[in-house]
């Protein structure tokens, strides 16, 4: 099946496109620590990725795909945030497996996934996405569905030091 048909079975569309502005959150990291996305893009681009669950084949390569590309994210003066609905304590554990350099952040009451990535129906897990927002607030890129898996195009859209 192609993305677009499973997207259209599943429900799954990004609810940000390029072009909107970011909704600010906070949500707390894998130590329970705060993180504003406000805060971040004063630091630059961010690239924030969604992925539905912690310890799965599709998440746990996209979160080691964005892990071996960090480095290049990082040349561009971007930084890396990784989203799920899962806990504090699961997204510590999962960080922790994957070897990841970057923040995981939880968001386990769902207040944040809908405004992004949107959720699945029926499971109500986050559509898995990656977005890059510039250092204005402006989103630069959207990958959805299994495409998101790799972040070639993401990377590549990063608007840093190219």
């Amino acid at each position: 099946m192609t993305n677009a048909i499973l997207s259209f079975i599943l429900g799954a569309s990004a609810v940000l496109h390029v072009g909107d502005k970011a909704p600010d959150f906070t949500l707390p990291d894998s130590d329970g620590k705060p993180v504003t996305l406000s805060k971040l893009l004063e630091q630059g681009p961010v690239v924030v990725f969604f992925f539905p669950k912690a310890f799965t084949p599709g998440c746990s390569r996209q979160t080691a795909n964005f892990r071996d590309k960090y480095a290049e994210i990082q040349k561009k003066g971007a930084q890396v945030v990784a989203i799920s609905a899962d806990d504090v304590e699961t997204l510590r554990k999962f960080k922790l497996d994957r070897k990841a350099q970057y923040t995981f952040l939880s968001d386990s009451q769902k207040k944040v996934i809908p405004l992004y990535s949107g959720t699945m129906p029926v499971v109500g897990l986050a559509n898995r996405t990656n977005f890059v927002i510039g250092k204005d607030g402006v989103v630069v890129s959207v990958v959805e569905g299994s495409d998101a898996i790799d972040p070639t195009a993401t990377v590549g859209a990063c608007p840093g030091l190219r």
